[in-house]
Protein backbone atom coordinates (compact mmCIF):
# COMPACT_ATOMS: atom_id res chain seq x y z
CA UNK A 1 0.00 0.00 0.00
CA UNK A 2 1.23 3.11 -1.14
CA UNK A 3 0.87 6.07 1.71
CA UNK A 4 0.92 9.80 -0.09
CA UNK A 5 0.83 13.26 1.78
CA UNK A 6 -1.26 15.68 -0.18
CA UNK A 7 0.57 18.69 1.56
CA UNK A 8 3.65 17.22 0.26
CA UNK A 9 2.05 17.35 -3.59
CA UNK A 10 0.73 19.83 -5.81
CA UNK A 11 -2.84 20.41 -6.96
CA UNK A 12 -2.82 18.86 -10.27
CA UNK A 13 -1.45 15.79 -8.76
CA UNK A 14 -4.00 15.54 -6.20
CA UNK A 15 -6.69 16.27 -8.57
CA UNK A 16 -5.02 12.88 -10.46
CA UNK A 17 -5.80 10.84 -7.37
CA UNK A 18 -9.12 12.14 -6.87
CA UNK A 19 -10.66 11.78 -10.25
CA UNK A 20 -8.69 8.31 -10.66
CA UNK A 21 -10.31 7.03 -7.11
CA UNK A 22 -13.96 9.10 -7.21
CA UNK A 23 -15.19 6.61 -9.83
CA UNK A 24 -17.62 7.18 -11.65
CA UNK A 25 -18.65 10.06 -11.07
CA UNK A 26 -22.36 11.90 -12.20
CA UNK A 27 -22.03 14.28 -14.93
CA UNK A 28 -24.55 17.46 -14.03
CA UNK A 29 -24.98 19.68 -17.17
CA UNK A 30 -26.30 23.14 -15.60
CA UNK A 31 -27.64 25.61 -17.32
CA UNK A 32 -27.29 29.36 -15.77
CA UNK A 33 -28.39 33.02 -16.98
CA UNK A 34 -26.42 36.08 -16.69
CA UNK A 35 -27.74 39.26 -16.04
CA UNK A 36 -27.05 40.06 -20.14
CA UNK A 37 -29.51 37.72 -20.99
CA UNK A 38 -27.10 35.11 -22.21
CA UNK A 39 -27.85 31.36 -21.81
CA UNK A 40 -24.97 29.42 -20.34
CA UNK A 41 -24.05 26.20 -20.12
CA UNK A 42 -21.37 24.02 -18.44
CA UNK A 43 -20.96 19.89 -17.43
CA UNK A 44 -19.70 19.44 -13.87
CA UNK A 45 -18.87 16.16 -12.91
CA UNK A 46 -18.64 17.37 -9.08
CA UNK A 47 -21.70 17.02 -8.15
CA UNK A 48 -24.23 14.95 -5.80
CA UNK A 49 -27.15 14.44 -3.53
CA UNK A 50 -27.38 16.51 -0.63
CA UNK A 51 -30.85 15.95 0.87
CA UNK A 52 -34.66 14.98 0.18
CA UNK A 53 -35.94 17.32 2.63
CA UNK A 54 -35.92 19.92 1.23
CA UNK A 55 -34.85 17.74 -2.53
CA UNK A 56 -31.61 19.67 -2.57
CA UNK A 57 -28.12 19.03 -5.17
CA UNK A 58 -24.48 20.63 -4.89
CA UNK A 59 -22.11 21.46 -7.64
CA UNK A 60 -18.53 22.48 -7.21
CA UNK A 61 -17.38 24.58 -9.16
CA UNK A 62 -13.23 25.35 -9.65
CA UNK A 63 -12.35 28.93 -9.86
CA UNK A 64 -10.06 30.09 -12.66
CA UNK A 65 -7.10 32.02 -10.87
CA UNK A 66 -9.14 32.60 -7.93
CA UNK A 67 -12.13 34.14 -9.90
CA UNK A 68 -15.76 32.61 -10.43
CA UNK A 69 -16.71 30.94 -13.27
CA UNK A 70 -19.75 32.15 -15.53
CA UNK A 71 -22.06 29.57 -13.62
CA UNK A 72 -21.15 30.72 -10.56
CA UNK A 73 -21.57 34.11 -10.71
CA UNK A 74 -24.80 33.56 -13.05
CA UNK A 75 -26.46 31.18 -10.01
CA UNK A 76 -25.48 33.86 -7.19
CA UNK A 77 -26.37 36.95 -9.50
CA UNK A 78 -29.66 35.55 -10.39
CA UNK A 79 -30.23 33.14 -7.48
CA UNK A 80 -31.21 29.94 -9.63
CA UNK A 81 -29.84 27.28 -12.16
CA UNK A 82 -30.94 23.85 -13.45
CA UNK A 83 -29.13 20.81 -13.76
CA UNK A 84 -29.46 17.92 -16.02
CA UNK A 85 -28.71 14.79 -15.82
CA UNK A 86 -25.82 13.49 -18.44
CA UNK A 87 -27.20 10.75 -20.78
CA UNK A 88 -25.67 9.27 -23.89
CA UNK A 89 -28.65 10.78 -26.19
CA UNK A 90 -26.75 14.26 -26.05
CA UNK A 91 -23.38 13.71 -24.32
CA UNK A 92 -21.72 15.28 -27.72
CA UNK A 93 -23.49 18.08 -27.27
CA UNK A 94 -22.31 18.57 -23.37
CA UNK A 95 -18.91 17.86 -24.30
CA UNK A 96 -19.04 20.52 -26.77
CA UNK A 97 -20.49 22.79 -23.95
CA UNK A 98 -17.31 22.74 -22.02
CA UNK A 99 -15.46 25.02 -24.96
CA UNK A 100 -13.83 28.18 -23.14
CA UNK A 101 -15.89 30.80 -24.88
CA UNK A 102 -16.64 34.11 -23.12
CA UNK A 103 -19.12 34.96 -20.86
CA UNK A 104 -21.44 37.02 -24.01
CA UNK A 105 -21.05 33.45 -25.74
CA UNK A 106 -23.94 30.80 -25.09
CA UNK A 107 -22.50 27.42 -24.89
CA UNK A 108 -26.19 26.20 -25.36
CA UNK A 109 -26.08 27.64 -29.36
CA UNK A 110 -22.45 26.71 -30.02
CA UNK A 111 -23.07 23.22 -29.20
CA UNK A 112 -26.96 22.90 -31.19
CA UNK A 113 -28.94 22.58 -28.00
CA UNK A 114 -32.10 23.92 -27.71
CA UNK A 115 -33.76 25.88 -25.16
CA UNK A 116 -36.67 25.37 -22.96
CA UNK A 117 -38.21 27.54 -20.88
CA UNK A 118 -38.23 26.56 -17.07
CA UNK A 119 -41.97 26.49 -14.65
CA UNK A 120 -40.70 28.19 -11.60
CA UNK A 121 -37.36 29.65 -12.41
CA UNK A 122 -36.24 31.99 -15.09
CA UNK A 123 -33.34 30.16 -15.69
CA UNK A 124 -34.18 27.98 -19.13
CA UNK A 125 -33.36 24.67 -19.05
CA UNK A 126 -32.15 22.15 -22.22
CA UNK A 127 -34.73 20.13 -24.06
CA UNK A 128 -32.72 17.24 -25.14
CA UNK A 129 -32.13 16.71 -21.24
CA UNK A 130 -34.37 13.42 -20.57
CA UNK A 131 -34.05 14.80 -16.68
CA UNK A 132 -33.75 18.20 -15.63
CA UNK A 133 -34.03 19.91 -12.25
CA UNK A 134 -35.08 23.61 -11.31
CA UNK A 135 -32.95 24.88 -8.77
CA UNK A 136 -33.36 27.87 -6.32
CA UNK A 137 -29.81 28.72 -4.84
CA UNK A 138 -29.53 27.75 -1.16
CA UNK A 139 -25.97 28.76 -0.30
CA UNK A 140 -23.01 29.59 -2.22
CA UNK A 141 -20.03 28.70 -0.27
CA UNK A 142 -15.89 29.74 -1.19
CA UNK A 143 -13.41 27.27 -0.50
CA UNK A 144 -9.95 25.95 -0.26
CA UNK A 145 -7.41 28.65 -1.56
CA UNK A 146 -7.50 31.71 0.77
CA UNK A 147 -9.54 33.54 2.15
CA UNK A 148 -8.46 36.18 -0.64
CA UNK A 149 -8.54 33.84 -3.52
CA UNK A 150 -11.20 30.64 -3.05
CA UNK A 151 -10.42 27.51 -5.05
CA UNK A 152 -13.52 26.95 -5.72
CA UNK A 153 -17.07 27.76 -5.37
CA UNK A 154 -20.11 24.70 -3.97
CA UNK A 155 -22.85 25.36 -4.85
CA UNK A 156 -26.07 23.95 -3.00
CA UNK A 157 -29.41 24.20 -5.15
CA UNK A 158 -32.91 23.37 -3.89
CA UNK A 159 -34.85 21.52 -6.78
CA UNK A 160 -38.12 23.41 -6.84
CA UNK A 161 -39.02 21.21 -10.27
CA UNK A 162 -38.27 18.13 -11.47
CA UNK A 163 -39.22 17.57 -15.12
CA UNK A 164 -38.38 13.31 -16.28
CA UNK A 165 -39.15 12.27 -19.69
CA UNK A 166 -42.37 9.99 -19.29
CA UNK A 167 -40.65 7.06 -21.02
CA UNK A 168 -38.62 6.78 -17.83
CA UNK A 169 -40.89 7.16 -15.18
CA UNK A 170 -43.40 4.90 -13.32
CA UNK A 171 -45.15 4.74 -9.98
CA UNK A 172 -42.45 7.06 -8.61
CA UNK A 173 -38.97 5.35 -9.57
CA UNK A 174 -36.94 6.05 -12.75
CA UNK A 175 -35.65 3.76 -15.36
CA UNK A 176 -31.94 3.35 -15.35
CA UNK A 177 -31.23 1.23 -18.28
CA UNK A 178 -33.54 3.64 -20.29
CA UNK A 179 -32.31 6.90 -19.22
CA UNK A 180 -28.53 5.53 -20.13
CA UNK A 181 -26.83 7.89 -17.85
CA UNK A 182 -23.33 9.02 -18.65
CA UNK A 183 -20.41 9.14 -15.96
CA UNK A 184 -16.79 10.54 -15.69
CA UNK A 185 -14.12 9.20 -15.01
CA UNK A 186 -10.16 10.55 -15.09
CA UNK A 187 -8.64 12.23 -18.49
CA UNK A 188 -10.97 12.15 -21.41
CA UNK A 189 -12.69 8.84 -20.38
CA UNK A 190 -16.46 8.44 -19.32
CA UNK A 191 -18.83 5.33 -18.76
CA UNK A 192 -22.07 4.30 -19.26
CA UNK A 193 -24.47 2.20 -17.04
CA UNK A 194 -22.49 -0.88 -17.06
CA UNK A 195 -23.93 -3.93 -14.97
CA UNK A 196 -26.55 -3.75 -12.05
CA UNK A 197 -26.22 -6.24 -8.97
CA UNK A 198 -28.97 -5.90 -5.78
CA UNK A 199 -28.19 -6.61 -2.16
CA UNK A 200 -30.26 -6.24 0.51
CA UNK A 201 -29.57 -4.12 3.36
CA UNK A 202 -28.54 -5.36 7.20
CA UNK A 203 -31.28 -5.12 9.49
Amino acid sequence: MISIDPAGQSERENYKLLVGSIIPRPVAFVTTLSQKGVLNAAPYSYFNIVSANPPMVSISVQRKNGLPKDTSRNAVDTGAFVVHISDESYIEQINQAAASLPPEESEVSFAGLTPVESTKIAVPGIAEANIRMECVLEHAIPLGGTIESPACDLLIGRVVCFHINESLYENGHIDPQGLKPVSRLAGSYYAKLGAMFAMDRPD
